[in-house]
This record gives C-alpha cells, structure tokens and sequence, in this order.
C-alpha cells in the first residue's frame, strides 16, 4: 500500500519524528563492511559516555575510577572495568541516573516488562523510541515486509480486556500502519477459529506474535485440520522459538519464521535473518555483551549473560546493564547472508508456561508479566510468580516492596486474573521473601501444574 506507506512517513516527519532517516540510515548500512559499522558503534559508545560523564550523576565517578574517562577522553579499553547495572542499582540511583539535562529532552516514565519477574522502572527519550521502532521496522524487512504492507498481529491488548475495545487512537493507528490486531489474552477455541477467518481473508505479508501464542494457534490449526493462508514471513518475539516450535509454526503456516529479540527498556535488539545463521544484532541502537559468572566474555557456544549498553538513549543511559536473559555467542560473527550486523547464535529465554482454562481458552504466559508487572505494578512488586494449581486455582507468589500500595491494586490484579481464567477461577496470594531461579539460572514466571 504506497499511500499508506506515504502517510504514515509524512505523518512521522510532520511530527519531527526522527524515524524516516534513521530507517533509511539503517538500510543503507545494512550491507555495508562489518568493520565499518562497528566503527560507527565505537563512535556512539563514546558520544554517550561523555555525555554520561557530564550529565549523570552516577557516570561522573565511576567513569573515572573504572579508567575510562582520562581527563576529556574516552577509553574503550577499559570499558568492561563499569560496574554491571543491576534493576537494584537503577531503583536505588534512580534520581542519580537521570540525566542533569532532562528537562530539556522530550522524554516519558517506562517500566519494564516485568520477565525477569523484578519489574523496574524507568525514563527513555523519544530520540530513543525513534531509534527503537526503526529498528523493529527494520528487522521487518528481513522478512520482506515494507512499511504500512499489510501484517496481522497477534499480540496482547490490555485494553480489550479491560474495558472490550482497544481505543479509538489504537484503531485509527492500526488503520495508518494497515495492521489488524488479534488479541492473544484472548485465545478460545471460537476466538482460534476467528483469527484464522481473519488470517485467510486479510492474507498478510506478515504475521507478528507471541512465540508461545502463534505456537498455540498453530496447534489448534492442525489439531482441527483447518486451512490458514501462507504469509510470506512470521516474526515472534516475546519468548523463545524452540526448534519444536519453530517447525510446528512453519509446517502449518508453511512459511519461514524469524526470531526476534528485544525488551522494553532497551527495544528490539537482535533477529534472524532468511539463512537462520543466527539472530543478527542492531548494533547501531546497543552494545551487546554476552558475559560468564565471572565478568568475562563468553566463548562461541558458551551461555551467559546479557549486558546492553543503550546507545542513542540520553536520558537515562544504561551502561552494561544486567537485563536479566541468557544467550550464546556465534561461532561465526557474520552470515552467510553479507550483512555486516554481527551474530549471536540465540537467546536463551526463561521457561514460561501457557495457562488454560477447563472450556479450552489459552491463557499465554505474557498476560500475567504485563498485568501484574507493568499495568498494575506502580513500583510496590519487587518479584512475582504465578502458579495454575489447576484449571479454577491460580497462586500469585509475590515479593513486595510496599503492602499498601499491593493492597490498593489487589482487587484489579484478581479481576483481571477472572476476566481471562473465568470467573471461578480462585485467586490466592502468597507472599515470600524471595523467588529463586531454576538451576540453569532461567527465571520461571509463570508454572503451570495442569498436565
């Protein structure tokens, strides 16, 4: 659709949205050397840092004593002597992250996804959002997809649970960026087999969803012997594409699907390409690390931490920030595709289990990180888990910052919960001094004990 492509890009410059240039910066640099590009990385690092060493309270010094800043000049050698940011540090230097410069930037209050189960709030600037949706926009033409082509999206709508509708901005927003919403908080078998009515009659160049909702789709597509259309790609994100799933999803939709990987404090970070090499990193918009127990690089197949340094995010720079996921390096840094956007081999997400009800719905694993870590949670939830004990019985394992404030959201947490699970559904709270991680070190936020 060119006139839609048109408006929404007229509509994005006449906002002073900087999103146009830099989705056309990233495609012209998208087969460019790899060498050339990671010097434009390196040269962002330091812009950043010495913003950060001017303006951010918590920077100033640690910068200094970690050896990077040496009077006026930057030191990338030193870089790995920066503390880790942990969500700890970031809500006890709250204050001390923000940059000294705030009140002249465009910025908004954002909280994480709440994955890791320790939501943590904090400020992105809307240079920063510019540069995160181009980058989402971007990795959606790996799957050949242009911008405004037409994509169903099967995704979570708060607001449809809520309140039945998603919003008129929401719906004339769909309606600019020729987009159909189908809600995944919302999966019966009579929802399943509407959105496969909607798939067949909107026939997307794109399918956008939830790894564990597409997945479920997919499952009762085949269960059922329906006939769905064949996009010529399917992007997932939120989760991970395991090698069952991801065989699944293609057999029924048959079509390639690509793994996408981001969160909402940092944005879309990572996604594969048609070789399926790897998952390919924007390096223009974060600095990844993939670090061992010990602080240090991880060697090709080895598993570690994530570290991202937020590149083009002024407002409250994340320097090596613990973002709470695991990954694998690549055995090779590049693809055999030729772009020159370095490879991780693959994430390794947390464990998370769908939740269903006795009538058949699907409830994913997603629903309960967005109600209870990012709707409901004004900063009060320190850590949570939810446990299905069966099909009318679900266990909120809570570690709480502030019981009043818990108290004030409660009731909306359990109506929530019922609008979803159905009313029957009994929800308790048990509150504990801490939730460990399995053994592996993946966090397990939702567990479902219905077999």
């Amino acid at each position: 659709m060119l006139i839609n492509k048109f408006l929404t890009m007229g509509l994005l410059k006449f906002d002073g949205s900087q999103l146009p240039s830099v989705l056309k910066f990233l495609k012209s640099r998208e087969y460019q050397p790899l060498e050339s590009n990671e010097k434009i990385q390196k040269k962002r690092l330091k812009k950043l840092l010495i913003h950060c060493y001017e303006n951010v309270p918590y920077y100033h010094d640690v910068l200094v004593e970690s050896g990077v800043m040496v009077g006026n000049e930057v030191d990338l050698t030193k870089f790995s002597n920066i503390p880790v940011l942990t969500k700890e540090i970031i809500r006890e230097h709250f204050e001390d992250l923000k940059s000294k410069d705030t009140d002249e930037r465009k910025w908004y209050l954002n909280t994480s996804g709440g994955s890791t189960g320790e939501p943590v709030k904090f400020l992105q600037d809307n240079v920063s959002w510019d540069h995160g949706m181009a980058g989402k926009w971007f990795f959606s033409t790996f799957a050949g997809k242009d911008i405004s082509d037409k994509e169903v999206k099967l995704w979570g709508s708060e607001r449809d649970v809520l309140k039945g509708s998603i919003g008129f901005k929401a719906k004339i927003k769909n309606m600019i960026f020729n987009r159909v919403l189908l809600n995944s908080f919302r999966m019966s078998e009579s929802d399943m087999r509407e959105y496969v009515k909607t798939i067949n009659k909107k026939k997307p160049v794109i399918i956008e969803a939830y790894v564990q909702s597409i997945y479920e789709l997919s499952k009762f597509i085949k269960n059922n012997n329906l006939e769905v259309y064949s996009p010529p790609g399917i992007i997932t994100s939120a989760g991970t594409l395991y090698p069952e799933y991801q065989q699944l999803i293609e057999e029924v939709f048959g079509t390639k699907v690509y793994n996408r990987y981001g969160s909402r404090e940092v944005g879309d970070m990572a996604c594969s390409c048609e070789k399926g090499e790897g998952l390919h990193l924007n390096l223009f918009h974060q600095y990844i690390e993939i670090l061992d127990d010990k602080g240090e690089p991880c060697k090709p197949g080895e598993i570690g931490q994530i570290h991202v340094t937020t590149l083009n995010n002024y407002v409250m720079p994340l320097i090596r920030y613990q973002i709470g996921d695991m990954a694998i390096p690549a055995e090779n840094e590049q693809c055999s595709c030729g772009r020159g956007l370095p490879l991780i081999k693959g994430v390794v997400g947390r464990q998370m289990d769908v939740f269903k009800t006795k009538n058949g719905r699907v409830v994913p694993g997603e629903f309960f990180i967005h109600f209870i870590g990012v709707v409901y949670n004004k900063d009060f939830i320190s850590k949570f888990q939810v446990v299905q004990k069966d099909y009318e019985s679900v266990v909120i394992r809570l570690v709480l910052r502030d019981e009043i404030k818990f108290g004030s959201y409660k009731k909306k947490i359990i109506d929530s919960i019922k609008d979803v699970m159905g009313q029957d559904c009994k929800v308790e709270f048990e509150f504990v001094e801490d939730i460990e991680p399995t053994k592996s070190g993946k966090y397990r936020y939702t567990i479902s004990e219905v077999k």
